[in-house]
């Protein structure tokens, strides 16, 4: 159609448009209404050969460089001519630029003022049905009931009666199921004028998004699909333990303990949770194939044990296997450094790599294999060292990676900033991006959701399960190195934490049926488990009674997780 001639009819139906939405005259349809179809019909002439053939000469050129079947010569000739085109295009596109801003604005604020006029009314006349249909619910339940009873009056056999109290429930229950089928009917109307609305806006920007309208649609959406039951059943363990966090804050102070809220103290819990968020880290990705991981207290000790004698200052007191005692002070901090880390994070993976063999090449479970490695690490640690603590690092090195900056004094406290939060946050983005924005963080999903499935989809179950067992195995070098700037390593270090990391995972929403969570819920398990433990110590609760409230909460946590997954089934 001719642009000046949608342009005339726009100017035409503009006034009488503007009338009809003042005069709250009833709109028959929001996606078909005439100004909004002959605004798109005009933005579509206006980029047509403009910013629309810019799109598709770019679609045009990765489909030729994707295609195998033209040779090198004519792929480079059909290129060149598309970049010509485009050329031509953009020069389109630059005499439309300020035409078609100018009507993509008005038509979006049209379609605003429109869709505040019909939403109104759409949830009026919805909000009309609903009554109606609540109160045809309630008299069909009556009658049902009024019917039931004048039978049952003259039925004295028992086995009769239980027969009619059947029929009376089936009846209830096709009546209720008839109600909420008709209720969510009316919601999906009302749901479906907001979503309209948005596609609409987007449309007529040509694809561009506005953070407010998806924020107000998200929250729409959420209202919409919410329903108590399953928002309890989500996050009904984080509101206990919520409230038990605000019980504590609330009775340290009276107890005499102190103010448990307070920056220095949420500081020391983060630094606690920073080496531990690595092994969660690392065993999330076993759980998300539905496996495990129970050397990782080992492989902390083993990687632990590594550093402490690499970073030792002067001659070591601890030989291993009759080799030793060593002096690592010749060599320069910076290579010592890496040496230590490298050390660390090679044999974490190679032992992790041994357990992983296994499980990916003969399907023997995480369990047994993890637990194999764990006792030959263990065996080999306190055989090699005789358990001999490797005694403290450099303390100039100790004080660079694991120390604290002074930030300064507020209400007459000294507040440092503990180190090791930096390297923590740097492990959560890498893993957050190797999860949601690779091709093997969906690679893990897929086989952890179902591996025959993601086997006759093309994907090597062997290879992702080896590539989470190495991830893993990182992640502990990483964590291990690193806790040996918190204390003195020997063959006992990290005795529980993959009990920790398990159960921080757990509780954070990974599931142990596989193929669910996330690396947030992982990170939020850690925080919460530190803190639990941080808030019983402040509160001078016996430390074996701390392992009751854990015991619970990761029993509360498995259990939601199943009846989550039976739902799902």
């Amino acid at each position: 159609m001719d642009i000046n001639t949608l342009k005339q009819e726009i100017e035409q139906l503009k006034v009488a448009k503007e009338k009809e939405l003042a005069s709250g005259a009833k709109i028959s349809s929001f996606n078909e209404d005439e100004l909004l179809i002959k605004y798109t019909d005009l933005l579509t002439e206006l980029r047509k050969d403009g910013v629309h053939r810019v799109e598709e000469l770019n679609q045009q050129i990765v489909a030729t460089k994707k295609n195998r079947m033209l040779e090198s010569a004519e792929k480079t000739s059909l290129i060149e001519g598309y970049k010509a085109e485009i050329e031509k295009a953009k020069t389109v596109v630059a005499a439309n630029k300020a035409e078609d801003a100018k009507y993509s604005k008005e038509a979006v604020a049209y379609s605003n003022a429109l869709y505040k006029v019909y939403s109104k009314q759409v949830n009026k006349e919805e909000n009309e049905k609903l009554v109606k249909i609540k109160n045809s619910y309630d008299s069909s339940c009556a009658k049902i009931a009024s019917s039931f009873d004048k039978l049952l009056e003259n039925i004295q056999n028992p086995e009769e009666k239980a027969i009619k109290n059947t029929e009376y429930k089936s009846a209830m229950f096709d009546a209720k199921k008839e109600y909420l089928s008709a209720s969510d009917k009316c919601k999906d109307t009302k749901n479906q004028v907001s979503v309209d609305h948005v596609q609409m806006n987007r449309n007529l920007r040509n694809g561009k998004t506005k953070l407010s309208e998806d924020m107000a649609m998200g929250f729409k959406d959420y209202i919409y699909k919410f329903k108590l039951s399953k928002f309890l059943l989500d996050n009904g363990l984080y509101l206990a333990i919520a409230v038990f966090f605000i019980v504590c804050i609330i009775v340290a102070p009276i107890s005499g303990n102190g103010t448990l809220f307070s920056l220095p103290n949420i500081l020391t819990i983060l630094e606690q949770s920073s080496t531990r968020m690595f092994y969660a880290l690392g065993v999330a990705g076993l759980i998300l194939l539905a496996g495990t991981d129970l050397s990782i207290c080992r492989m902390v000790a083993l990687g632990a044990v590594v550093t402490g004698l690499i970073l030792h200052p002067g001659m070591n007191i601890v030989t291993f296997f009759g080799m030793g005692p060593w002096d690592f002070t010749a060599i320069p901090m910076i290579v010592r450094l890496l040496m230590a880390l490298s050390l660390s994070v090679i044999l974490c993976v190679a032992f992790s790599c041994f357990a992983g063999v296994f499980t990916a090449k003969l399907k023997i479970h995480p369990f047994i294999s993890t637990l194999a490695s764990q006792l030959i690490i263990y065996g080999l640690l306190f055989f090699g060292t005789s358990g001999t603590p490797v005694g403290s690092i450099d303390s100039t090195i100790k004080d660079l990676i694991g120390g604290r900056w002074i930030l300064g004094v507020i209400n007459g406290q000294l507040i440092t900033f503990p180190k090791l939060i930096i390297p923590a946050v740097i492990a959560i983005i890498v893993a957050w991006f190797i999860w949601n924005k690779t091709t093997f963080g969906k690679n893990m999903y897929a086989v952890g959701g179902n591996s025959e499935a993601a086997a006759v989809s093309g994907i090597s179950v062997f290879k992702v399960t080896m590539g989470v067992f190495i991830m893993a195995g990182i992640f502990y070098g990483c964590g291990a190195f690193l806790e040996a700037f918190k204390a003195n390593a020997s063959a006992g270090t990290g005795q529980g934490y993959e009990l920790d990391a398990i159960a921080a995972c757990v509780v954070g929403g990974i599931s142990f049926n596989g193929g669910i969570g996330k690396i947030g819920g992982a990170v939020i398990g850690v925080i919460i488990f530190t803190s639990l433990t941080y808030c019983l110590t402040f509160l001078g609760i016996d430390t074996n009674l701390q392992f009751v409230f854990k015991g619970f909460i990761i029993i509360a946590a498995v259990a939601l997780d199943s009846v989550k997954y039976l739902k799902r089934k």
